[in-house]
């Protein structure tokens, strides 16, 4: 009978060893994964090649729309500011851009903010575009890099009467939001396809490529972030506009594949919050629904429709390899303004809402 129980306890401690060693070995080889999955997923952004893209070029612009540039730093890197409209002195609109892009991603909408004359102050994120940084090192980075501008925008005379106010898409969406939990003078922010926090949507975009098991990886994920971040990874946008009196103004659209309307989204979650001036704007219509759509206007769509069917003659003609002086040349005969024509009912209701912000 002895040696039965000896046998047994001695099993469980087996068992219990086993079970110790596996749970090690997973959290070592999940650590690992999630690190090398994580930060492929913030590389840096270069500028790419303008002469291939139909994006508008501040070349295009240039001569009716001068900018003066300011640097500034951003924990250890120096980033890359710009200033448009110096003669405004109607308010600050600060522009902070998505991720994969820089400030002159949003060059629309710039030029729109500075023709209903607002002054424009944006600038490059860290490890994108002119700014340093060897990647972007993750979501909660977007709202580090706004409190630093703003920090900036607060110690230059030249901005010392103007009042502040926040326009930001997608990852710079989420930031504008969340920016309430620092305390700045702001006056108005415009979230546009933001996320609530930088949990949610590193789970939701998880999902998509992991399926279930990314549930599995959350406590790993949980604390690589909070090692990157500290206290920053775990803010979220809902505490922030609750705990804020600052007007706020939530656009969404309904078919967003990146930041899901139902999903991680900031306007999903607006039965949580209890603020009365905070309004929302989904947009449903068809091919102004999606992440990065919901700008333009039913002129720029059909043009671009019209671009892709041509590129997708030549992609076809050159067998799927277009040579670059080709490509050149097809992109330098494209209307940019056009193709990035803004939808006019949106971005008025946005500068409507700026000038109501300050009693205007």
């Amino acid at each position: 009978m002895k040696k039965v129980k000896a046998l047994k306890r001695q099993t469980i401690k087996v068992f219990i060893l086993g079970s110790l060693g596996f749970l090690s070995i997973f959290s070592i080889v999940s650590m690992i994964a999630v690190v090398f999955i994580y930060n492929g997923q913030f590389p840096r952004y270069d500028r790419y090649d303008t002469t291939i893209t139909a994006s508008l070029r501040y070349d295009d612009i240039q001569a009716d729309y001068p900018r003066n540039l300011k640097s500034f730093m951003s924990g250890e890197n120096v980033l890359q500011g710009y200033v448009y409209g110096e003669d405004h002195n109607q308010g600050l609109v600060v522009v902070v851009h998505g991720i994969g892009g820089g400030a002159d991603s949003y060059l629309p909408q710039i030029k729109y903010f500075v023709d209903k004359g607002w002054r424009v102050f944006a600038y490059d994120a860290t490890g994108s575009f002119d700014s340093e940084g060897k990647t972007t090192k993750g979501f909660p980075q977007a709202l580090l890099d706004l409190d630093a501008a703003i920090t900036f925008i607060n110690s230059q005379s030249e901005f010392t009467d103007l009042p502040v106010l926040l326009f930001g898409h997608s990852w710079g969406g989420y930031a504008v939001a969340n920016l309430m939990h620092f305390d700045h003078d702001v006056k108005a922010v415009v979230s546009v396809s933001g996320a609530n926090s930088p949990m949610e949507v590193i789970m939701e975009q998880g999902h998509s490529m992991m399926g279930d098991f990314i549930t599995v990886q959350y406590p790993f994920l949980w604390m690589y972030q909070y090692m990157l971040f500290n206290e920053a990874a775990s803010l979220n946008a809902v505490d922030a506009i609750n705990d804020s009196d600052v007007p706020m103004l939530i656009v969404h659209g309904t078919d967003d594949q990146t930041i899901q309307y139902n999903g991680c989204s900031i306007i999903s979650k607006k039965n949580d919050i209890h603020r009365l001036n905070v309004e929302y704007i989904s947009r449903s219509s068809l091919g102004q629904n999606g992440h990065n759509d919901l700008f333009y206007s039913d002129a720029s769509r059909e043009y671009i429709d019209k671009v892709n069917i041509e590129y997708r003659q030549l992609y076809n003609q050159y067998d799927q390899k277009i040579p670059y002086d080709i490509k050149q040349a097809f992109y330098s005969k494209l209307d940019r303004v056009l193709f990035q024509d803004l939808d006019s009912e949106l971005m008025d209701r946005i500068d409507e809402f700026f000038l109501k912000s300050l009693g205007k």
